[in-house]
This record gives C-alpha cells, structure tokens and sequence, in this order.
C-alpha cells in the first residue's frame, strides 16, 4: 500500500499471526513495526494532528507484504460524526500559536482526502495555513 497518513483522529491496529506488515515512516526512513501478540497499536491521524493544531503528528505508514506469509490485522478508526467541523480546537491557540491548519467540515475533509490518492502527508500539508 502506498504511504499515507490516516484520515481518522485515531487508528488501532491490532497484527494477529505475529508477521509484522505495517513500516512507519521517521525522518525519512522506514522502520518496521513488530507484531507482538495481543498488542495493540495506535496511530495518530490527520483529525487529531488538525484538532491539536500540530501538536500531535499525524503518522505517516505503509503495508507491505511478507512474499511466502499471510498477514492478518484488524484495523479500527475512531472519526468524528459527518456533521462535524474539524479545525484547531480554539483553548489550544493564542498569539504565540495561531491556527496551523484551517477548519472545514469533515466531509469536505474526507473528498479532499480521498482525492489526493493516499500521497504521504501531502494531503495535510495542503490543509495548512501560511504562517
């Protein structure tokens, strides 16, 4: 799967069988994330990086295949209600820090999302505000 960031504002990942599958993506470098059993992982998405206003970073991540072992993992993303309007939460934001990322509703959101074909983070780097 080509890297991207989760739209939701939290991702758990639970790896079934053992065999690790997701790599995440730190300075530029991929490492692998191992698969301990009954261990769940959880990833920060663009919701929560846009309702924090930075603060916590939406992870950039891919799939990758194992070539002669199946990989099993369930995936379970918390989003907030279609009606919403996601932006920086407003207690977070003062002088010294102004919003990051402008608010829009979260199905335009989700259009915008799904329009940019799972890039890596360019989706929410397109979503920020000139400071």
């Amino acid at each position: 799967m080509s890297p991207h960031t989760d739209a939701a504002g939290l991702t758990l990942l639970l790896q079934v069988n053992g065999m690790p599958g997701l790599q995440i993506r730190k300075d530029g470098k991929w490492f692998t994330v191992n698969a301990l059993e009954g261990a769940l992982i959880v990833n920060v998405g663009d919701v929560l990086e846009i309702l924090s206003n930075g603060r916590y970073r939406s992870v950039e991540h891919r799939a990758v295949v194992h070539q002669n072992r199946e990989r099993i993992s369930a995936a379970v993303f918390h989003r907030p209600c279609q009606d919403a309007v996601i932006g920086p939460l407003p207690e977070l934001l003062n002088d010294n820090n102004k919003p990051r990322y402008r608010a829009m509703g979260y199905m335009e959101f989700m259009k915008r999302y799904y329009s940019a074909k799972l890039d890596g983070r360019n989706h929410l780097e397109s979503l920020r505000n000139e400071l």
